[in-house]
């Protein structure tokens, strides 16, 4: 395998959670580059959203994200990593990216009830939706993706287990 696995994908689609076990199964270290953004901010994802605004947090993310210097090391990135167009190099020359798909019916499933904001989600227009969002996105995680990991109908064994199986075909 690649030195590192690096999980790509929107709020909710499971970064954190499978990279967990991912990394519980594979022996590699596991990072979560919102919480390396949180620590080097001193702040909730949130604040920094509040305190530096969207491109100030998109700006420091990226900071955080070349500065990260791992090896056989899992790497569950924000949901807004792929803004940077350095960062993803870096991230693809160190490892292979995974990207962890996610319907955008599944999402809203996920994430009903539950206030995005306070999660720290980058929304980069004024009142932007989730699914306006998504349409964003959804083309700049395939843009990166070297493994795609359809998650719909998944659970989390079996994410894993699907992303162990991308990340050995690429290796």
């Amino acid at each position: 395998m690649k030195k590192n696995i690096v999980l790509i994908g929107m709020p909710a689609s499971g970064k954190s959670t499978a990279g967990v076990l991912l990394a519980k199964k594979t022996g590699y270290e596991y990072t979560d580059t919102d919480l390396l953004l949180q620590r080097a901010e001193k702040a909730l994802l949130y604040e920094i959203l509040e305190k530096k605004g969207v491109q100030g947090f998109i700006e420091a993310e990226e900071r955080v994200n070349m500065q990260l210097n791992a090896e056989h090391c899992v790497i569950a990135t924000g949901g807004s990593a792929v803004y940077s167009e350095s960062a993803m190099k870096k991230f693809a020359e160190k490892g292979v990216i995974v990207y962890l798909h996610v319907s955008i019916e599944e999402l809203s499933r996920r994430l009903a009830g539950k206030d995005i904001f306070r999660r720290g989600v980058v929304m980069r227009k004024k009142g932007e939706t989730l699914s306006e969002l998504y349409e964003e996105r959804v083309p700049l995680y395939e843009k990166y993706a070297e493994v795609i990991v359809d998650c719909d109908g998944l659970n989390l064994e079996q994410t894993v287990e699907a992303i162990m199986k991308g990340v050995g075909e690429k290796s």
